[in-house]
């Protein structure tokens, strides 16, 4: 049974349209808050995440790049050129600027594009990253569908997603700092309650684990499998095609 459909705003919107609101809305807060809220362990999980890409990429495409940190770990862990894309004209802005900043122009191009209707021809890319954003697709398979038609034969694809520890204590603890700490602060520092309250829901809602190997595996992807980090708080799915 496929679980429901979350969305950040209660209005008629599509989840698209209002996923891009969303992320328009906090992107000036966006670094501060996910470098803050994790701790600073996303750029570790990005790292670990790169290192899984095991065919010496020459071209990488990120998909939902929010502000290019993905784009910009991938730069530094390999020698390939870089596209990140997503639907945030806000989220891009912050990224540019930041590519900018670390010389890093010749090396990645950022554009605004929309995941599940890709503008590249297939089989475009060595490698595929997505690091906390396929939970966000209106439509998780066609997504995934699309990723899978512009990687490469034998490419790489590697999505890092948050999920729930499963051992107690930390199952617990991590839900009351998930459900109430972290909505609190990212409402407190965005100005946007609904966007860290979506969060823990839009988690709740993924099919992480097993189930989303199965997708994957619906899709067409071969060796697909899964890896918890920091003690299951987020996982790493790597598969190939």
């Amino acid at each position: 049974m496929s679980k429901p459909s979350i969305k950040p705003y209660n209005s008629l919107q599509s989840k698209k349209d209002q996923v891009k609101h969303m992320f328009n809305m906090i992107a000036s807060k966006y670094d501060f808050l996910n470098h803050t809220l994790s701790l600073g362990m996303d750029y570790v999980w990005r790292k670990k995440a790169i290192k899984k890409i095991l065919n010496n990429p020459k071209k990488i495409l990120d998909i939902a790049t929010g502000t290019a940190d993905f784009a910009i770990s991938a730069a530094k862990h390999t020698k390939a050129n870089i596209t990140g894309i997503d639907i945030s004209d806000q989220m891009i802005y912050v990224g540019n600027k930041k590519i900018q900043q670390k010389k890093l122009n010749n090396r990645i191009k950022l554009s605004i594009e929309d995941s599940e209707n890709l503008p590249f021809e297939n089989e475009s890319y060595d490698a595929i990253t997505a690091g906390f954003g396929v939970r966000n697709f209106e439509n998780l398979e066609q997504g995934l569908r699309e990723i899978y038609r512009v990687v490469k034969k034998d490419g790489y694809v590697v999505i890092l997603e948050p999920s729930t520890p499963k051992v107690f204590p930390l199952k617990q603890i991590f839900s009351f700092y998930f459900q109430k700490i972290l909505p609190f602060i990212g409402s407190l520092v965005s100005k946007d309650k609904s966007a860290y309250s979506y969060l823990p829901n839009s988690v709740k809602s993924f099919p992480d684990g097993d189930d989303f190997i199965k997708i994957l595996n619906k899709q067409g992807f071969s060796k697909a499998n899964y890896y918890p980090l920091s003690l299951g708080i987020v996982s790493l799915y790597v598969a190939i095609k």
